[in-house]
């Protein structure tokens, strides 16, 4: 096996690559430069074979293989992105891939993960236990891991998308990359050195996992206690040790990111670019609002964009909620004919939208003093919010704004 993460090897991965990965041109957002006065590109590794940038390093990584480590089959953990890509490149390598799951994967990845050839094995509750049993497989059956990210091979392949955004844009000044493992950000950043030294690379991580952050507190790779974050993606316990040297060396800045803030990410990405991006690929979007500069050419890459339906649809619904695009109300009204229209009627000529009404009668044990009213209203935006209530108010109603799930 060659000697990986040298400038031979990512040529050598960036020509192997191709063959296989579709190209994810730059795109530049008027939305986002306006926002944080940078020009600001988004690498969309989200429209990428298979939804993301795993199959980059997965598709390099067997192909380095010799015939007898593939003839003895492939075995890897994952929930998602990389059980794909490893299962994509087993299937174009002629291979057998056994992927470990844990049991809480959604439906829709297993059976993608399985409709590309892949034998899958459903095992524990989160990834650290999938890739113990992982382990196990391979040291029983003689299979050949494919690790997600500790893997130098791996990150090789990931580093691929470095040699992309350079030749499109010899000139990029920052280059911000997610992390949850390190083998993409570890690709990244030792590839931009060696192509640029003066390329700024800057890894982003979720706050409620936030392993590199640890990792670099520390001098060296610890595990966290638990992780709790919406970027799935990126939601691993301890940094590959076998990448940290390459992280600490080559990441210029480490930021961290909210759950909240990769809700508002979702929201401007669909708005704006009409894209849908996994939490994870979100980080670096979200990131753009923390850089302490302006004026540069910054690329944020998005590096997957495998959401279900159901998670889409709860990100949709927490983000308008923060926006004051929707919100809900609670009136005390007497039990009596025409308060209820007296209430929608007001709202209407404020402009807004009501969109559910839930009429309690029996908030109280007398009906002709009080019933309650919850109102969830559609409106423009927190000013809009605040003269909606305001146009309460002023017919005699004191509307009290009430946390609830639309």
């Amino acid at each position: 096996m060659p000697e990986m993460l040298t400038l031979d090897a990512f040529e050598e991965a960036a020509d192997r690559v191709a063959e296989v990965t579709l190209e994810t041109k730059l795109i530049q957002s008027p939305y986002f430069s306006e926002q944080t006065g940078n020009r600001v590109f988004l690498k969309p590794e989200n429209l990428q074979r298979t939804g993301a940038y795993k199959i980059r390093g997965a598709y390099y990584k067997v192909s380095t293989l010799t015939d007898e480590e593939r003839a003895r089959g492939l075995v890897t953990a994952s929930a998602g992105n990389h059980a794909q890509g490893v299962a994509t490149a087993a299937r174009l390598r002629g291979c057998k891939a056994v992927i470990v799951m844990p049991e809480t994967t959604p439906y829709l990845k297993v059976e993608r993960t399985r409709a590309l050839g892949a034998e899958v094995v459903l095992h524990g509750n989160v990834y650290d236990e999938a890739y113990d049993h992982a382990v196990a497989l391979a040291e029983e059956h003689g299979y050949t891991m494919v690790h997600p990210f500790n893997d130098l091979g791996v990150a090789t392949g990931q580093g691929t998308i470095a040699m992309e955004i350079v030749r499109e844009m010899p000139l990029v000044d920052y280059i911000l990359v997610p992390v949850g493992g390190g083998g993409l950000a570890t690709g990244v950043s030792t590839l931009a050195k060696l192509l640029n030294p003066n390329i700024k690379v800057i890894g982003v991580e979720p706050a409620g996992a936030a392993s590199l952050t640890a990792a670099l507190e520390a001098g060296h790779p610890v595990r966290l206690p638990a992780a709790n974050t919406i970027a799935d993606g990126t939601a691993v316990l301890e940094v590959g040790d076998r990448v940290y040297p390459y992280l600490a060396e080559n990441l210029d800045d480490v930021i961290t990111i909210e759950d909240d803030e990769l809700i508002d990410a979702f929201l401007d990405m669909v708005e704006n670019h009409k894209m849908v991006v996994e939490n994870s690929g979100l980080l670096t979007v979200a990131a753009l609002h923390h850089l302490g500069f302006s004026g540069r050419r910054v690329v944020s890459i998005l590096s997957g964009g495998n959401m279900d339906v159901i998670t889409m649809s709860s990100v949709v619904q927490h983000g308008l909620m923060r926006r004051d695009r929707v919100f809900t109300l609670s009136v005390k009204l007497p039990d009596r004919p025409g308060e209820l229209v007296r209430v929608a009627q007001t709202i209407a000529e404020a402009n807004g939208n009501v969109i559910r009404l839930d009429h309690n009668q029996f908030v109280s044990t007398n009906r002709n003093a009080a019933v309650e009213l919850k109102v969830t209203v559609e409106a423009f935006g927190t000013e809009h919010k605040r003269q909606i209530l305001a146009a309460l108010e002023r017919v005699g109603l004191e509307p009290t704004v009430v946390q609830t799930q639309v």
